[in-house]
């Protein structure tokens, strides 16, 4: 039981590792959208995307926008 727990509280420290908006920036960079499509759809400047895409790159310790949505999936914070 108490591994159960830990592994559940791990879990849920992984989903919060990234903000409301930078969990948003990341669906629509898993649906293939560039900084100036996210920018628009969230009426957000592209400078303010890319600094969203750079802390989700340290947070999720991933280089490049295939390893964050990986990473994300694998740790359950967005689903496709």
């Amino acid at each position: 039981v108490l591994d159960r727990l830990a592994q559940l509280s791990r879990q849920a420290s992984d989903t919060e590792i990234l903000s409301g908006r930078e969990v948003e920036v990341l669906q629509f960079m898993a649906k293939g959208a560039a900084n100036k499509e996210i920018a628009a759809a969230l009426s957000l400047s592209e400078s303010t995307v890319k600094t969203h895409v750079a802390n989700i790159f340290g947070k999720l310790e991933v280089n490049d926008r295939t390893g964050a949505v990986t990473t994300a999936m694998q740790k359950g914070i967005i689903k496709l």
